[in-house]
């Protein structure tokens, strides 16, 4: 392990989700053995069979126990009780490497498998799943969080390397921020989702279709401007200051939905900070705007 490049390991799969199946068959392309999964539900068996072919499906202990790369793709609360009972069985021996994708953790959940020799890494793909055969060349394109020990530059070599063979990019976690980490990720990806689902269904009750295609060219120059850019690429009427225009906003959404009014004072509220740090919004410009949006005027 020293040289940070694992050998061609036998795999071992808990479970056969959406992640897990997927990051099986990247390792599996990259040369290890998928020797086991498990997995009970219609979907993931035939997800097993889609991406894991004649792989064979065992219950967790056996998977775990017959693995030199033990990977636990379960989600983030199941986690703990699953390593837990995987110690408790026996499933662990040393010389292991034992990987969990979960987000929020880092490698203090594996400590009941360290106690038995393993080596315990956290690698959380930056992606979403759907558990198809794409999602595998998808790896391609994202970057993966990467924890190991502290101060065991092997460890990370290893996490790294077997990132690499994913064909995706490391990027190192330290344990003492993977929540904050995950929380980041989550308040991006999950809320972009329900901003972007708010946008339509307002559309579309006004009678405006199709509300998708409308909106795609506008939200995807935004989202690639923020990135290339970041807040100087803040536009609209609340960057502009523009208060009669942001007080219409607000009464037409009250009265077609009150709770997305609300979310729209508190994001505004904050596009309006970020705009005046940015040098886009004048002192002035932000008062009036601010105390429109927190109610004063």
């Amino acid at each position: 392990m020293s040289s940070g490049r694992p050998a061609r390991l036998a795999v071992g799969v808990v479970s056969a989700g959406r992640v897990g199946a997927v990051v099986g068959a990247a390792w599996a392309a990259a040369g290890h053995r998928v020797a086991a999964a498990s997995g009970v539900s219609r979907d993931s068996v035939k997800r097993a069979e889609a991406l894991l072919p004649g792989v064979p499906l065992q219950p967790p202990d056996e998977v775990v126990t017959g693995a030199d790369l033990a990977l636990l793709a379960v989600p983030d609360d199941v986690l703990p009780g699953l390593v837990r009972g995987l110690a408790a069985a026996g499933s662990f021996r040393p010389g292991q490497i034992v990987v969990h994708t979960s987000g929020s953790h880092g490698i203090a959940v594996l400590a009941p498998a360290a106690e038995h020799g393993v080596l315990p890494l956290a690698l959380h793909p930056v992606m979403t799943f759907t558990g198809r055969t794409e999602d595998v060349a998808r790896l391609a394109g994202c970057s993966v969080g990467v924890t190991a020990a502290a101060g065991d530059e092997a460890a990370w070599s290893v996490g790294e390397a077997l990132v690499v063979e994913m064909g995706s990019e490391p990027v190192r976690i330290a344990e003492e921020v993977r929540p904050l980490y995950h929380a980041a990720l989550a308040h991006g990806a999950n809320h972009l989702v329900t901003l972007v689902r708010d946008c339509v269904d307002t559309l579309e009750n006004a009678g405006i279709s199709p509300a998708d295609r409308l909106i795609a060219p506008l939200l995807s120059a935004a989202l690639d401007n923020a990135l290339r850019h970041g807040d100087r690429a803040l536009t609209g009427p609340v960057a502009r200051g523009d208060v009669e225009t942001v007080r219409t906003h607000l009464r037409e959404l009250a009265a077609a939905d009150p709770d997305l009014a609300a979310t729209y004072r508190v994001l505004a509220a904050r596009t309006a900070r970020r705009a005046a740090a940015a040098g886009l919004l004048s002192e002035y410009a932000e008062k009036d705007v601010l105390a429109l949006l927190e109610g004063s005027s």
